[in-house]
């Protein structure tokens, strides 16, 4: 019953910045973790950040640490990413998710909903 929609997408050049947002609707836990992940053509999924529910708590991959940041609303039900600093690597669908439990997690299959993805592409 939970929906997940990701927006902000798009093409930058490297240096530029994106932020992306994922709103959440229908029945959810009152208290909830929020994940990004990403999947390049002919790669794994792969994990980005991820926040607790009150936003105490955060993890980043290496490849992203002190380049991105992950927020939430809890009011609004929206987590967002601010990327900064982005390199051609970073090109990929990024993909938000929702975990019922607080302890944060870093495996897809630890997350029970997605949403459907949004491109990002960082040209050289």
């Amino acid at each position: 019953q939970v929906q997940l929609v990701e927006s902000g997408g798009g093409l930058v050049q490297a240096g530029g910045s994106l932020r992306l947002s994922c709103a959440a609707s229908g029945r959810t836990f009152s208290t909830y973790t929020m994940g990004w992940f990403r999947q390049a053509p002919g790669k794994e999924r792969e994990f980005v950040a991820a926040i607790s529910w009150s936003g105490d708590s955060t993890n980043y991959a290496d490849s992203v640490k002190g380049r991105f940041t992950i927020s939430r609303d809890n009011a609004k039900n929206t987590v967002y990413l601010q990327m900064n600093s982005l390199r051609p690597e970073d090109t990929a669908v990024y993909y938000c998710a929702l975990r019922n439990f607080r302890v944060l997690a870093t495996t897809p299959g630890q997350y029970a909903s997605w949403g459907q993805g949004t491109q990002v592409t960082v040209s050289s």
